[in-house]
């Protein structure tokens, strides 16, 4: 590899980050989807010849049995569902379908749907449509009808492999209005019901096909995850929608059962894709987003049994206690298995996709009956683990069997003829319980065969982030130490010995017809250690350098020390990630750091040192502060009038506060940009009550939030006018041009804190600069005139407008490391961005109250992406300080942030909820990306930084 300049060291950097993070993808969410399966089916009559799933999208299992205040009669306390209340006491069985990762609604329709649990990686593939053609039992009926959200109903339809079988009917996107009822969603999928099912008294062509066999209907109501977003789940406007629910769906049965003249033969499913969080969101594993109801009935399902006796009711949980239901035995399922079940009753083939067990205490049926469908469930779900193990076989060289099933009584085919032979027996209790064990065992089987290649995958991916922290450190010796100024040692034996490895490792790769990105995780570490290899006299001499001021066994054991400290703040932020307490611990230390460099300096710089540790101790109480806010006019209108008092301060006083020069232009543009903070305040206040008073987002509202929203972006560049080049004014210029932003898209403290985080930043800023000069220039004898800052300052300003720039030291690592632990603050300052709940569409809904999910998503990924925006710029400005070059800094931080990244690459999780699952992607997803984060930050530095002066340009001039 050629020696690589700064460019080249960052484009590097971008491939092989954007390389690896993919590899989780391959590692650990493997598609579970293949091709070829056989299909099965139960070998007996079907209970119903058509079925109704209705899925309450949102709706959690405890608000839909619970009592409650009606929402319409605050003096009557009753059941808000007392429809679905009397299908559980007298016409079927009920239960909680715990589902899977992540709690969103296409993970969960599939789920149910398809039996299915999709890979993560499949969350990101779209809402809408579907690109993987997974099997489903839409794709099984005879026909499917469908109304419902636009979200979700096409890539059903889109999905199967007969797209005229499904009929989708949505209403516009422009209906999933936050602002608006959301009940009206609901009531639209009701009505359009009843019009199919009245259109067909006068159509003869579809009354035939509305009597056919293997129909299915299937109702989606979004209204309640609407309205739970809009105004949490124990709101009466979700209660109200919960009743709203309860009657359409009496509604639709009755309608249903009279046209069909109560034949007996109809099978409703009743359940949600997920719950609702407290604070109006979901996604995570908490148990009020994974518990929703499940309540089936009609031909083919079992009517209501008391509990068993001396025997657990499923009522024991603490959690469903209060509703009254201790009468009728509860079974719970795994939401996978609704698919099964719906499969079953209406004698479908099961989705060759579908790992879902079929609950046989749902089924009202001969034991016979239930023997013949466990087996072919086992059958159905085994075919799967032999066509994934035909595929594995053929691309290993050497395949190892999954253990559990080998040969003799233990290999599958005997284990199907012993469960053949117990039916043929009448032994049906038993053959049941072989066919169960045998479903897990294919399940694990799966499992085995999805992580097969880990070991190998895992290896390789840690060699590459081992060899990229080795390559990174040692690019920044060559390039910011050594100044490029020692050759590569590379030998015919090294040569031969890298080269080897490459052909061997390729090789492998080629007989296994591995994927090409397996190629890519192989090529990295080789070409990062023979690089390492190959610099070694390089390392070996900047290394000296680097610790030739030490001195004795005192100065040996002192760095060793500093490197413990070193690496222990950086395992500090993984569990930072985890506890936010420790970044407030953190914050604690770095208050009282600058004493370590004694009393004398303490003394010398007391206001900035104050400043410095009263900046420390607000910013420790905001990781001390509640993940999940709720919306606060007094906390929102408190922040921007921190930042319109700091930006008119500035105005009045900026010559005397930072030694900048401001004539009139510049004022007015200040002016401005504090104007549009004020403007922001007051429309946002507009905005909040309005939508809290449940009046909708006037349309004046939305247009001059956007215009602030723009203007706040584009005022700067009158800057341009007469620009002033005194880094300080430019500091505030960028502090001001995000400030109306904040105050839009923030719901409580956020706009505090971005305060006191750009406050932060810049006493950071000013007290590394003191700390350089006091460690270059320990005395403070004037110099012409000047103080020691005025000349050294001049000194570092006349030095960063040539091309050579200082040496990088030791000392320098600590920078970079405060400024790695200040990035992970613009993470995880107002809440961990790791888990979904996080996030609160409130202030979206001041710009965009109709459901968008991408154009709100980009909303709040510009908000949190200005913190970083300001930490970049403050960077830039510490660079030219303290006169190191502008890349070192960065390529450092981009050679330690993957120690973190290692750390979550193996806490990563494939199972559990998304609480752990998803929170373990985005850790790894985060640091992984500072890698290319921290390069576009660089970029962004020098876009801010350029031009800028260390002085005030009147005052430098007077010394001058």
């Amino acid at each position: 590899m050629a020696r690589l300049g700064r460019t080249g060291f960052l484009a590097v950097a971008v491939i092989f980050h954007l390389f690896y993070l993919y590899s989780i993808f391959d590692i650990y969410f493997v598609s579970p989807i293949v091709y070829g399966m056989r299909q099965y089916s139960v070998d007996a009559a079907a209970p119903a010849k058509r079925l109704f799933l209705v899925v309450g999208d949102g709706l959690r299992a405890d608000k839909c049995f619970q009592k409650h205040t009606d929402p319409d009669d605050p003096s009557v306390s009753a059941h808000l569902a007392p429809f679905v209340r009397s299908r559980v006491l007298t016409a079927g069985t009920f239960g909680v379908s715990h589902t899977r990762v992540p709690t969103e609604s296409r993970p969960g329709h599939v789920a149910l749907i398809a039996g299915l649990y999709e890979d993560v990686s499949a969350v990101t593939t779209g809402w809408k449509m579907n690109p993987v053609g997974f099997d489903s039992v839409f794709n099984r009926s005879r026909h499917t009808w469908s109304w419902g959200s636009p979200d979700i109903l096409p890539m059903f339809k889109h999905g199967a492999s007969d797209q005229d079988r499904v009929d989708a009917y949505s209403y516009d996107e422009e209906m999933e209005d936050f602002t608006a009822d959301a009940t009206n969603l609901d009531i639209w999928v009701f009505d359009r019901v009843q019009e199919l099912f009245e259109s067909a008294l006068t159509n003869s062509t579809l009354y035939d096909m509305l009597h056919q066999d293997k129909l299915v209907f299937f109702l989606h109501l979004l209204g309640l995850d609407t309205t739970g977003h809009s105004y949490r789940p124990y709101s009466p406007e979700y209660l109200r929608n919960i009743k709203v629910v309860d009657d359409g769906l009496e509604r639709i049965h009755k309608l249903v059962n009279d046209f069909y003249k109560h034949d007996d033969q109809t099978a409703w499913v009743f359940t949600a894709d997920h719950g609702m969080s407290d604070w109006g969101s979901h996604g995570d594993g908490h148990p009020d987003n994974t518990r929703t109801p499940l309540v089936a009935w009609g031909s083919g399902v079992r009517k209501p049994l008391p509990p068993p006796t001396n025997a657990p009711t499923g009522h024991e949980d603490g959690f469903s206690a209060d509703w009254d239901l201790n009468a009728v035995r509860r079974v719970d399922v795994a939401q996978a298995d609704v698919a099964a079940l719906m499969a079953y009753l209406v004698g479908l083939e099961w989705p060759v996709h579908s790992v879902g067990e079929l609950p046989l205490e749902y089924l009202d049926a001969e034991p016979v009956v239930k023997a013949e469908a466990a087996w072919t469930n086992a059958k159905q779900i085994l075919e799967m683990y032999r066509v994934k193990e035909e595929v594995k076989k053929n691309t290993m060289i050497k395949y190892k069997p999954f253990a559990a099933f080998g040969e003799g009584s233990q290999s599958l085919e005997s284990r199907f003829m012993q469960i053949r032979l117990l039916i043929d027996n009448h032994k049906y209790v038993e053959s049941i319980t072989k066919s169960q064990e045998l479903i897990k065992l294919g399940l694990e089987g799966l499992r085995y065969l999805q992580t097969y290649d880990w070991l190998f995958l895992r290896t390789l991916v840690t060699l590459g982030y081992l060899g990229w922290i080795a390559f990174a450190f040692t690019t920044v010796i060559d390039l910011h130490v050594l100044h490029s100024k020692t050759e590569h040692s590379r030998t015919v034996t090294s040569t031969l010995f890298f080269s080897s490895v490459f052909v061997v490792l390729y090789s492998v790769l080629v007989m296994q017809r591995s994927n090409w990105t397996y190629y890519a995780y192989a090529f990295f570490p080789v070409a990062f250690w023979e690089e390492v290899f190959a610099r070694r006299k390089g390392l070996s001499q900047g290394g000296k350098m680097l610790i030739k001021h030490l001195s004795g066994f005192s100065g040996v054991v002192g760095l060793i020390l500093e490197a413990v400290v070193f690496l222990g703040v950086l395992e500090a932020m993984v569990w930072g990630y985890f506890r936010r307490e420790v970044f407030t611990a953190c914050f604690c230390f770095a208050a009282f750091w600058p004493m370590s460099y004694g009393s004398g300096f303490v003394r010398q710089n007391g206001l900035l040192v104050t400043g410095w540790a009263i900046c420390c101790g607000l910013m420790s109480t905001f990781t001390l502060l509640p993940v999940l806010k709720q919306e606060s006019e007094n906390l929102i209108l408190l922040g921007g009038g921190l930042m319109f008092g700091l930006g008119l301060l500035y105005i009045m006083f900026g010559e005397r506060i930072g030694g900048g020069v401001q004539d009139w232009v510049s004022k007015s543009i200040l002016g401005l940009q504090v104007g549009l903070i004020g403007l922001a305040m007051i429309v946002t206040q507009s905005s909040v009550r309005s939508l809290q008073a449940k009046q909708g987002l006037p349309l004046g509202n939305q247009v001059v939030g956007w215009s602030v929203l723009v203007l706040s972006i584009t005022v700067p560049f009158l800057h341009g006018i007469r620009p002033q080049s005194y880094y300080f004014h430019r500091l505030v210029v960028i502090f001001l041009t995000f400030s109306p932003i904040f105050v839009v898209l923030t719901i409580s403290y956020e706009g505090l804190f971005y305060v006191v985080f750009c406050l932060t930043l810049v006493a950071w800023v000013r007290l590394e600069h003191k700390i350089y000069l006091h460690s270059h220039h320990p005395t403070s004898t004037p110099m012409a005139g000047k103080t020691l800052a005025d000349a050294a300052s001049i000194a570092i300003d006349s030095t960063a407008g040539i091309d050579e720039w200082r040496s990088l030291t030791l000392a320098d690592s600590r920078v970079a490391l405060f400024f790695f632990f200040l990035i992970q603050i613009a993470f995880f300052g107002t809440g961990n961005i790791a888990s979904v709940s996080s996030f609160s569409l409130d202030s979206v809904y001041r710009l965009i109250p109709v459901f968008s999910p991408f154009a709100m998503g980009a909303l709040l990924i510009l908000k949190l992406l200005i913190p970083f925006a300001v930490i970049s710029a403050n960077l830039g400005v510490l660079n030219r300080r303290i006169g190191v070059a502008p890349s070192a800094l960065f390529m450092v931080v981009m050679a330690i942030s993957d120690v973190l990244t290692l750390n979550f690459f193996y806490m990563v999780k494939d199972e559990g909820s998304w609480l752990d699952i998803g929170t373990t992607i985005s850790h790894f997803f985060i640091c992984g990306l500072l890698g290319v984060f921290v390069s576009a930050l660089e970029f962004l530095s020098e876009v801010f930084v350029g031009g800028v002066s260390m002085d005030g340009g009147e005052d430098k001039k007077k010394v001058q």
